[in-house]
């Protein structure tokens, strides 16, 4: 059964329905939706609202979850850009007040982005969401994805982008267990005791912008700006195109060193610093503000300053169990390589990663001569990189892996074309506009227009790869989720195996002790159900690594 609330005039009604969709009864308003939620659990229903984020945070402050929801305004979002339901009403219909609340993504100039940067980009939210018409627009979403081209692809993707939005808001309510202490021991080890003044800089990076400032002899050289720092070099004879560590650590003069250990420390104290731990850790828990369905390939982004999606080396020793509990961390193995074999059905690859690491398998067939070179080909082929050791490599990996390479090729001549390409349940990309030019161009124009295209060639390329990543990462976690909730045996979350960090490949489980090995085994039958459910029978293999540890740092 489903069953669909809805929030009028201060009032919460629910709408009951069977599993076609034909109503039940009469809706009814509902005083309290905590008891409803206990009341209807034993039927299983799957709960319908208008937006995770705002429905189920209160219910799990009341301590009550739910096993299943329908999302509808991520839903509403995949079916809007889907070309598997482009001809539906939903996908047809002018703008609505649906489409205040899955505005695109803003975009760089001239419309592109690079990847890098959609990764915390979060989507604006409608200020009434809790006046939709969710009812309505759940019934005509049923009735997308029942004509879409592909209804049990598309179907798996809504359940699964749903079960995303229900583990984030999980995350965020128990929390990532954070030392306070152990934090502030590492900040003071690497920058000296904490200022006395908010925004004064620590101890150490004074005593290295001094040395900065010896080895460039520039005594009143601020070291935080890049374009004095570049014209410091210049005046030494180092020419450099950025600030960049990779730029300059390929260069040679007594300042480099100190440079790169300012940066460094730079970065520690301005992303996780005092002031980052007085803000997000409460009460011994950070709680990660996940935006599921952020980016346009489907990977999660992050709201807030909490940095949910980037967990610097330097303080992950403050990520530690409670006293009796383990972190059991487990990333996914070269996942987004198993992904485009398994997407271009690419028997050769597909083999080559079933002994456990898909370069060493790659190396073996002759393709590359090093399991480097096989890595290097392969980010190659799923990034478009035409230059250097990958575009050498690249005709030799196609060669022995043509369906595979032949695939995101085709992706990126797609895109390249302004066409829109899809991952492999379904999510569609936005259109490549501006890529194309006609007779009446100039020559710098059509340059234009074909370095545009190029670049959202090479975007798609990667949509298909990525997005159905984040795609076998949402059915991961789904799967992980009911394993967990059953070996705890439906207790309260804090006290029973839960997920606690997710970032793109890899998930951290917070559990008693003496469960760690069970977890272990639900982690990876999740990973193996994810293949089958998106792959079916071919036997392509996701494996993943699991470590058991009570500091996050020890786990890598």
């Amino acid at each position: 059964m489903y069953a669909v609330l809805t929030r009028q005039g201060g009032e919460t009604t629910i709408q009951e329905l069977d599993d076609t969709g034909a109503v039940r009864g009469a809706a009814r308003v509902v005083d309290d939706l905590p008891a409803e939620v206990r009341r209807l659990a034993p039927d299983r229903p799957r709960w319908v609202w208008s937006d995770t984020a705002v429905w189920y945070p209160p219910l799990l402050r009341a301590g009550v979850r739910v096993e299943r929801c329908v999302d509808v305004r991520l839903s509403h979002a995949i079916i809007r850009r889907s070309r598997l339901t482009s001809s539906s009403p939903v996908a047809t219909a002018p703008e609505g007040v649906w489409d205040e609340t899955v505005r695109d993504i803003p975009v760089a100039a001239e419309g592109l982005f690079a990847l890098d940067d959609l990764e915390h980009v979060p989507r604006r939210g409608a200020s009434q969401r809790g006046e939709l018409d969710t009812l309505e627009e759940f019934l005509r979403q049923r009735d997308a994805v029942a004509t879409s081209s592909e209804p049990a692809r598309l179907g798996l993707l809504l359940a699964a982008e749903s079960a995303g939005a229900l583990v984030a808001a999980e995350i965020h309510h128990v929390g990532l267990p954070w030392s306070v202490e152990v934090h502030d021991r590492l900040l003071v080890e690497n920058l000296g005791s904490r200022p006395a003044r908010e925004g004064d800089r620590p101890s150490a990076m004074h005593a290295v912008a001094a040395d900065v400032r010896a080895a460039l002899d520039a005594p009143g050289l601020n070291v935080d700006s890049p374009v004095d720092l570049l014209a410091a070099l210049g005046r030494v004879g180092i020419t450099a195109g950025s600030t960049r560590s990779w730029e300059l650590e390929k260069l040679t003069h007594p300042a480099i060193g100190p440079i790169l250990e300012y940066k460094r420390l730079a970065r520690l104290w301005t992303a996780s610093g005092w002031a980052w731990l007085d803000t997000n850790v409460v009460d011994g828990r950070f709680h990660p503000e996940y935006v599921p369905g952020g980016v346009v390939t489907g990977r999660w982004s992050s709201k807030g300053g909490g940095g949910a999606l980037q967990l610097p080396k330097a303080v992950r020793s403050a990520v530690v169990a409670d006293p009796g509990w383990t972190l059991v961390v487990a990333d996914a193995a070269q996942l987004e390589p198993r992904i485009l074999a398994a997407l271009a059905s690419d028997r050769g690859m597909v083999e080559a990663g079933s002994s456990g690491d898909l370069y060493a398998g790659i190396v073996a067939s002759g393709a590359v001569a090093s399991r480097e070179h096989a890595k290097v080909a392969m980010l190659g082929a799923m990034y478009g990189a035409t230059s250097g050791d990958a575009g050498r490599l690249l005709p030799r990996l196609a060669e022995r892996y043509p369906r595979a390479i032949g695939f995101v090729e085709a992706a990126a001549r797609a895109g390249e074309r302004g066409e829109v390409v899809s991952t492999h349940l379904g999510r569609t990309s936005p259109p490549g506009d501006g890529v194309g030019y006609d007779e009446t161009a100039t020559p710098a124009d059509a340059e234009r227009a074909r370095s545009r295209a190029k670049a959202w060639g090479r975007f798609t390329r990667n949509f298909v790869v990525q997005g159905t990543a984040a795609e076998w990462a949402l059915c991961w976690m789904a799967g992980l989720r009911t394993r967990l909730r059953a070996l705890g045996g439906d207790t309260d979350l804090e006290r029973e195996p839960h997920l606690a960090f997710f970032l793109h490949d890899e998930v951290v489980v917070h559990c008693p002790r003496d469960l760690a090995d069970e977890v272990e085994r639900a982690i990876r039958e999740a990973a193996a159900d994810a293949g089958r459910l998106l792959f079916g029978d071919l036997p392509v293999t996701f494996p993943v690594t699991v470590a058991a540890v009570d500091d996050y740092a020890k786990a890598k």
